[in-house]
């Protein structure tokens, strides 16, 4: 049996719909495919529960107009620790020197009541892997993977109608649409004036 990516962002869909029961505020998770293949050097974890609960806390932090960030996004401050306390997961006594408090840990409680959650994404997070790390002897995998980064691509800027604007990997944004918060239309990567032209 494999997991092909549309499967994987439907288990990270229902995973996030599972959070989003205990914590109504919680927006939409609108590209869950664009979890896939990434890991985060801010929370150091590869995509899994724990690391789907931490973007959670930004989506609480986004909702609530909290910022719970600074230096671009790396530093995790204690409003960012506030709200993942009320996500149910743990942190060190003292913020790491570059990454603050990203460094959260799901307690016992939370590990009890996403048991099922957990277990199912797991499942779906392996059977992904092995599908997608099958036969890949002779097959290229970009500069990303030559030197060990996390990447999938260069990311470009996408815009919305109201003017914000986010990096993605344009393979990323050809999956699905990315939709703004702000306005509700989806983001989309500006076409270069003058670019066909002679």
């Amino acid at each position: 049996m494999s997991t092909t990516p549309p499967v994987l962002a439907a288990e990270l869909a229902q995973a996030w719909a599972d959070i989003q029961r205990y914590h109504p505020e919680l927006p939409d998770l609108a590209a869950p495919e664009s979890l896939i293949g990434e890991s985060s050097s801010a929370c150091g974890h590869e995509l899994s529960f724990e690391r789907l609960l931490h973007e959670a806390v930004h989506g609480i932090a986004a909702a609530r107009g909290i910022r719970d960030t600074s230096r671009a996004g790396r530093y995790h401050n204690r409003r960012f620790l506030a709200i993942a306390e009320e996500l149910g997961l743990d942190h060190p006594e003292e913020p790491h020197p570059s990454s603050g408090f990203s460094l959260v840990t799901l307690n016992p409680e939370a590990k009890r009541r996403y048991r099922p959650t957990i277990e199912r994404l797991q499942r779906a997070l392996k059977a992904h892997t092995a599908a997608t790390t099958a036969d890949t002897g002779r097959a290229f995998r970009g500069p990303a993977a030559r030197h060990g980064s996390s990447g999938g691509g260069v990311r470009v800027k996408a815009v919305c109608d109201c003017g914000r604007n986010v990096r993605v990997v344009p393979s990323v944004l050809a999956q699905a649409p990315i939709v703004c918060g702000g306005c509700g239309k989806p983001f989309r990567i500006p076409e270069v004036v003058g670019a066909g032209a002679r």
